[in-house]
């Protein structure tokens, strides 16, 4: 592997964006072995952690465009993993619900992306993996959106 510049090297923005190359690439590896994609398992969490839910809100939870919201949910119903009615509440609305295979997926998939994470911080213990997340999460709640 060639040498990088100290001074790039030295940066944590560099750093960060290096290994969100290698992140993704385990993630997209792990995912696509299951069957899935990263929009997939965002929206199976998603309706897993807050219950049925309009394809809107999925988006905005999932921080997914409206499009790319509707393409995922539409694959998902075709693999029986989610549910997509109409809301009894606004007419103009669907409602997605998760399906028992879509809990299994979910659960399937959890376990890829155990294994990418393990893969990916394999240099270090627990304790400096929390303390890592903990940072990581800090430094982007930051930057985020009010």
């Amino acid at each position: 592997m060639e040498e990088v510049p100290e001074r790039l090297a030295a940066k944590p923005s560099w750093l960060i964006t290096q290994l969100a190359v290698h992140a993704r690439r385990l993630v997209f590896d792990g995912f696509t072995a299951a069957g899935a994609r990263g929009y997939h398992y965002r929206i199976l969490a998603a309706l897993d952690e807050f219950g049925a839910a309009s394809q809107a809100e999925l988006g905005r939870r999932c921080r997914m465009d409206r499009s790319d919201v509707v393409a995922a949910v539409g694959g998902l119903v075709d693999q029986g993993f989610v549910d997509k009615a109409p809301d009894p509440d606004h007419g103009r609305r669907n409602k997605v619900t998760l399906t028992r295979a879509g809990a299994q997926q979910l659960q399937r998939l959890d376990r890829a992306l155990d294994r990418a994470q393990d893969d990916l911080l394999q240099p270090l213990s627990a304790e400096d993996r929390e303390v890592l997340t903990r940072l990581l999460t800090r430094v982007l709640a930051r930057h985020e959106p009010k």
